[in-house]
């Protein structure tokens, strides 16, 4: 099944693909990234959580000794407030983009 970006979501800067996840669509935003799940209707879903690129990978977020990272394999970036502060805005704009046409 092939399906197309839309003229709204063609607005996000850049597409992208990660072999891992063959059946999803990759979109960045600097360096921001989210997988997104093709539905019906041509449409699209996130599919897992939008995430911070390391490396040009997807990383994980996770917490350590009551610190938060962003980790891919052994690297790791700290999720300062204003690295998830972009994120949050990151998603939010990406939602928006993913709401139906009426």
């Amino acid at each position: 099944m092939a399906a197309r970006l839309s003229p709204k979501m063609a607005s996000v800067p850049e597409s992208l693909a990660f072999p891992l996840y063959a059946n999803a669509v990759g979109v960045r935003r600097g360096g921001f990234a989210a997988l997104l799940d093709p539905i019906p209707g041509d449409g699209f879903r996130l599919f897992g959580e939008p995430c911070v690129l390391l490396d040009g990978n997807l990383t994980v977020r996770v917490t350590e000794k009551g610190k938060s990272w962003f980790v891919w394999k052994k690297l790791r970036m700290e999720a300062t407030p204003e690295r998830v502060r972009e994120l949050t805005e990151f998603v939010s704009e990406l939602k928006l983009l993913l709401e139906p046409r009426a």
